[in-house]
């Protein structure tokens, strides 16, 4: 399964940035994305939104599966296309590459971005979750420290809650280069991962910061 949530994960991401995120930047000068049920959005122009395996503008619903992200700038009228100039990580997608993905796997992965916005809430009613398209992760920033969920990346390669330090910090509990993280599949719903982002804070608050190597 781990290897089917890596290509869904892949495929989402490129949709995410070269079709959401990049023609809203050119339009609206933002790069934000928002998580919605069943899926994620745009916050402003063009209005656009991933469900399922599907890209839905207006009354118009195009399949994912078996499509580029050309052809489907084209069917829609947009250029597909990353924000320029903004950062130096990303995707990396090639536009013109064929999504082929398990849409079982695309569909958990949506899952766990559901349960990270209804746990970031939660946890910080008054911050607003934000998708952000070049690490494709979905977080808040409180008093100097990030809280979110990533459906995957390089660090790895299935879902995982974080919260990580602007500063780091000393302690076993600080288990990744970058802060703490604890994989989706270990914490029962957005209430353990609301819990595990508390106690995140917490720590934050009281271990020493990192010595220099």
């Amino acid at each position: 399964m781990t290897a089917r949530l890596v290509v869904a994960r892949q495929a989402l991401h490129a949709v995410a940035e070269l079709l959401l995120a990049g023609p809203q930047y050119r339009a609206s000068g933002t790069i934000r994305l928002r998580v919605q049920p069943g899926g994620f959005a745009t916050v402003a122009e063009p209005a656009l939104r991933v469900e399922g395996a599907e890209l839905v503008a207006g009354d118009r619903r195009l399949a994912l599966q078996g499509a580029t992200c050309t052809s489907l700038g084209d069917a829609l009228g947009i250029e597909a296309g990353a924000p320029a100039g903004l950062y130096a990580e990303g995707s990396g997608a090639d536009p013109t590459k064929v999504l082929s993905f398990d849409p079982a796997a695309a569909g958990l992965l949506l899952g766990r971005f559901a349960e990270g916005d209804t746990a970031l809430r939660l946890f910080a009613p008054d911050q607003q979750p934000v998708l952000w398209p070049e690490h494709f992760d979905l977080g808040i920033t409180v008093d100097e420290v990030n809280y979110g969920v990533s459906p995957g990346d390089a660090y790895s390669r299935e879902p995982y809650a974080y919260v990580g330090p602007w500063t780091r910090r000393d302690g076993d509990f600080w288990n990744a280069p970058f802060g703490a993280t604890r994989p989706m599949s270990e914490l029962a719903g957005a209430d353990a991962i609301a819990a595990f982002f508390a106690i995140g804070r917490d720590r934050a608050r009281i271990d020493p910061p990192a010595k220099e190597a």
